[in-house]
């Protein structure tokens, strides 16, 4: 299967401003390239690329006063197969762990362990320990979290979904990802392209996605609170904590955003592709 990604962000910039981005495929995706990402930045100044403490691909730039443009496109081949599951996948004890692992236990910005562990015993302690429990999560979140774009709000923390009841995709993975770290379970926040391939599509614009992976069984598995069935075409452009390791874009100083587009579509052969978008 092959998938087209990209955007075309736009931002008014007051004043020169720094830019860090994180708007690439994640280093894992890059063998599925069949044509390179086309990142363009008008104006043209230049991008110091580097990897970030969890392998993430980003950039800096200095962004002069004026009007800021980003814009990519590329095509990925995708396996087109759902997201795998592992139902008898187990629980490790904590000293069994990988020690690469122990961070994603911890209490972060918007993943507030310490005030949520309380409330996943009572809510998910009776629950069978590995996949049974992650799974028993994703139901609760999903269940009891109402999506809706006029919830959203970048300061909104796990322990305020849980209290509210409301918000978007990030707000339904920290939460998840909150209650699984509560319980011992390695939980990472991921964000990327899903496209709507497979599913009836959906009347909202295409946006990223925001979804999470837990350590089961000696390997990462994907689950995803908002959705919350398995679904074709995930393409991770970074893993961390939770938002703050992954944000898209992070300015040191005032800009506006003004444009904002996401492409994410399947096309069934190379000439179906158009350039730019």
């Amino acid at each position: 299967m092959l998938i087209r990604i990209g955007y075309d962000l736009m931002f008014d910039v007051p004043a020169p401003t720094v830019l860090l981005l994180m708007l690439r495929v994640h280093p894992s995706r890059e063998p599925s390239l069949r044509t390179p990402e086309h990142v363009r930045v008008d104006p043209g100044v230049p991008v110091q690329e580097f990897a970030d403490a969890f392998g993430n691909r980003c950039g800096r730039l200095l962004a002069p006063a004026g009007r800021l443009r980003i814009r990519n496109d590329a095509i990925v081949e995708d396996s087109g197969a759902l997201d795998p599951v592992g139902l008898d996948a187990c629980q490790h004890p904590v000293d069994e762990l990988p020690v690469e692992t122990l961070p994603f236990l911890l209490g972060s910005r918007y993943c507030e362990v310490d005030r949520l562990t309380e409330t996943a015993w009572r809510l998910f302690g009776d629950t069978m320990p590995g996949w049974s429990r992650v799974q028993a999560i994703v139901d609760w979140c999903h269940a009891n979290v109402e999506f809706g774009y006029p919830y959203a709000r970048a300061t909104k923390t796990a322990l305020e979904v849980f209290t509210e009841r409301q918000g978007v995709c990030r707000d339904f993975t920290h939460l998840a990802v909150t209650f699984c770290r509560c319980l011992n379970i390695p939980a990472r926040y991921v964000t990327g392209y899903l496209g709507d391939i497979g599913i009836a599509p959906l009347p909202d614009p295409m946006d990223f996605s925001a979804w999470f992976e837990v350590y089961l069984g000696g390997r990462w598995w994907t689950f995803d609170a908002r959705h919350n069935h398995p679904r074709i075409g995930r393409i991770v452009m970074a893993r961390g904590r939770d938002a703050v390791d992954v944000a898209l874009t992070t300015s040191f100083g005032p800009t506006t955003l003004t444009r904002f587009v996401v492409v994410t579509e399947e096309v069934r052969d190379y000439a179906e592709i158009a350039t730019g978008v």
